[in-house]
């Protein structure tokens, strides 16, 4: 930790792993979004291990899902993206892929959040736009926010570039942010690391950390 000007400037991910300084965000785990990527299973492996942690040490967990609007009530950067997911030429053959409530909608039962923790539902990228989490990690005082889920070059990539820009301190764990496109993964790694803004580590060291402190928590 370095200190100058009264401020406490953390430089090592031990500086901010601190229930009192630090957040957990859990990134669309859903069900219709993980059977797309390749190491599904053993990504979820990884994220539950490190919201267990988490738990166990007092830690806030946030959590988001992707969800689709109606199409009736999409706008022209919604519809441009679905036919760009989706592959279809015609605005008309665009169909919801997340409607709200749809099996496909819900996070997966292992990583599922407890009634003590928030869900946001969004329909950009960045886990920021559109919802109340920086709010609600300013009101809790956290200053840094570990990131885990999926997928990694879509929108975990955009939702740590905002979490910085937002003046937090963002927490990569690699190997629990899935992905679907390798080389767009090594691209988003490689970005975020060159940039500097973000902490990157894996699932053991984090694990670690987050499990050797605890905070009491008072109704």
């Amino acid at each position: 930790m370095q200190h100058g000007y009264g401020l406490d400037v953390p430089q090592a991910l031990e500086d901010v792993c601190d229930p009192a300084r630090m957040g957990l965000l859990v990134y669309d785990m859903q069900a219709g979004i993980l059977p797309q990527l390749p190491t599904a299973a053993e990504v979820t492996a990884r994220v539950a291990e490190v919201l267990r942690a988490a738990r166990g040490a007092g830690y806030r967990a946030f959590f988001t899902r992707h969800m689709s609007l109606p199409t009736e009530v999409s706008g022209v950067a919604q519809l441009r993206a679905a036919m760009a997911w989706q592959r279809v030429e015609r605005v008309g053959d665009v169909r919801p892929s997340f409607p709200r409530d749809s099996p496909q909608f819900q996070i997966v039962p292992e990583v599922a959040p407890l009634p003590s923790e928030a869900v946001f539902d969004k329909i950009g990228m960045s886990a920021f736009v559109g919802t109340p989490l920086e709010i609600a990690l300013r009101d809790c005082r956290l200053s840094a926010l570990v990131v885990v889920g999926v997928a990694l070059e879509v929108g975990i990539e955009p939702t740590v570039r905002h979490a910085a820009d937002l003046g937090l301190i963002p927490v990569v764990v690699a190997d629990a942010c899935g992905s679907r496109d390798d080389a767009a993964r090594t691209r988003a790694l490689d970005g975020l690391a060159f940039a500097g803004d973000a902490m990157i580590t894996e699932a053991s060291a984090i694990c670690a950390l987050l499990s050797r402190a605890s905070v009491g928590v008072s109704a």
